[in-house]
């Protein structure tokens, strides 16, 4: 099974890419939404984090409070980097499980979204990683838009990761984001077919 990762920074379009190849057929992961599972209540993440960062982080449904917990980690590299101790190694074991079952089901190429893929340390799992690049203004505007972050906490998210350079010289493929959507999956599409060659 070919192991395609999808990374980038914050905002630059790394869904909307991946929902594209998903369009295409691509069997398709998102690093994010597995990491929601597994700080859900009562997750061995969730207990983890409550013994960490205190029960002031956590809502009235024991669910955690992510906007809260945020804006603590991304003022504090020490806190970020306590977050990522704890919640890394249980996404990526959750995140290798389901590989491995969409393997026995004999599925021939999967693309995992991962916004930490270098930060992680884990691109060496992957045969092939496409980096979505973006004008850092619009990666701005977007955060805002989407998230209602404020300034400082968007620019704490961009500077806490990689410079978005450094990660598209280490790409094997770049979706240039800066344009329309309809450029945007033109890109998409010419990669799609250079990976069925691959396959």
């Amino acid at each position: 099974m070919l192991k395609i990762a999808i990374t980038g920074g914050p905002g630059s379009g790394k869904s909307v890419v991946a929902r594209m190849f998903q369009e295409l057929g691509a069997a398709v992961l998102d690093a994010d939404a597995v990491a929601h599972a597994v700080v859900a209540v009562g997750a061995p993440a969730w207990q983890e984090l409550r013994e960490a960062f205190g029960a002031e982080f956590f809502l009235e449904d024991g669910s955690l409070n992510r906007p809260l917990l945020a804006r603590r980690v991304f003022a504090d590299q020490e806190a970020r980097e306590r977050l990522n101790q704890i919640v890394h190694p249980h996404v990526a074991r959750e995140i290798r499980a389901r590989l491995e079952q969409l393997e026995r089901q004999e599925v021939k190429m999967v693309l995992v979204e991962v916004p930490l893929l270098f930060e992680a340390g884990l691109a060496e799992w992957y045969d092939k990683v496409i980096v979505v690049d973006a004008d850092p203004r619009e990666q701005v505007e977007r955060l805002q838009a989407r998230d209602q972050r404020g300034d400082a906490e968007i620019q704490g998210l961009i500077q806490a990761q990689m410079p978005l350079a450094a990660k598209v010289a280490r790409a094997d493929y770049v979706v240039d984001n800066r344009g329309s959507l309809a450029e945007t999956r033109r890109q998409v599409e010419r990669i799609w077919e250079k990976l069925q060659k691959i396959i």
